[in-house]
């Protein structure tokens, strides 16, 4: 995948069909670190361990329509690839969180990419799933919460294209200011 975007929404499509009600994704960006943090964090049905330590082998899959998976093994490998890693946890009936890391600065690193899109096509394609995007930089932080909207709107859908292209504004409006601070990305 060409933008750690693209990551997040592979991971966070992954969390809807595992049946979770609530999806947050966290970006939290150290630059005195170098550090990148992508979680992805849901309360799906969860995986058992023995599933949850075979889910980075590109041929585990629950799928039935293919007999691979990519999504995992491909987001491990992009954080490898600078120097970082990923960790999943999860807990059959409680969730699953997935925590990648990447170094700041590496060549290997993929750009950020259009996460105002992301968590944009997340919520209007998913209206009845709430999620909570938080990017953090610095100890500067924004959050994006699918139910704050909800309450403001009074029973206008998500799934409106006028709603979903406030949404994308209003994501891309607090993120630029905190993002800008990091040029790597």
């Amino acid at each position: 995948m060409q933008e750690l975007s693209m990551h997040v929404l592979d991971i966070a499509e992954n969390s809807v069909k595992a049946g979770a009600q609530l999806t947050r994704i966290g970006i939290s960006i150290n630059t005195a670190q170098k550090r990148l943090e992508l979680v992805v964090a849901d309360n799906g049905c969860g995986m058992s361990a023995e599933l949850a330590a075979r889910v980075t082998d590109p041929f585990c899959t629950s799928r039935t329509t293919r007999k691979v998976g990519l999504g995992l093994p491909f987001l491990k490998m992009a954080a490898e690839l600078t120097g970082g890693g990923m960790k999943l946890e999860s807990t059959p009936g409680r969730g699953t969180t997935v925590t990648a890391w990447f170094v700041l600065g590496h060549i290997d690193l993929a750009p950020l990419g259009d996460m105002a899109s992301t968590v944009t096509t997340l919520m209007q394609c998913n209206p009845d799933v709430d999620f909570v995007y938080t990017l953090a930089v610095d100890g500067e932080s924004f959050c994006a919460d699918s139910r704050e909207f909800r309450a403001i709107l009074d029973g206008v859908p998500l799934s409106s294209p006028e709603v979903a292209l406030f949404i994308r504004e209003y994501i891309d409006e607090h993120s630029a200011p905190l993002l800008k601070k990091e040029k790597s990305l």
